[in-house]
């Protein structure tokens, strides 16, 4: 088993758990905006839910790694689509603000919503 902290919850998965799907699970709210409605449903074409991660996952996809007009983040290896991400061990995630997720302000942390947001 896995442990992640997310938002302020802290819970476990079986190694081998997509990440968008386990945050979803936990009521984690992974899209910001208008990609709350408008998301690809996991297919990793849009890009809206990137997050950082900071412990043990699977390497990055095709999905991820070519470019696309869709994906205006730049490559940084801490910053993955959650739904092409395997988690392997213990994770700490982290949801940055801006459209795709790839802002510079915390939206929430591994602990919990920002003062600003609650």
């Amino acid at each position: 088993m896995a442990r992640i902290i997310a938002e302020g919850k802290t819970f476990e998965v079986d190694e081998g758990t997509n990440l968008r799907e386990a945050l979803l699970a936990q009521d984690i709210d992974l899209y910001n905006a208008g990609a709350k409605i408008f998301n690809c449903h996991g297919h990793g074409i849009c890009g809206t839910c990137l997050v950082q991660v900071e412990g043990s996952v699977s390497v990055p996809t095709a999905a991820e790694t070519r470019p696309t007009l869709l994906h205006p983040h730049v490559n940084d290896n801490k910053r993955r689509l959650a739904c092409q991400t395997k988690v392997l061990g213990d994770l700490l995630v982290t949801k940055f603000d801006g459209y795709f997720g790839d802002g510079d302000e915390f939206v929430w942390t591994p602990g919990g919503l920002l003062a600003a947001q609650r």
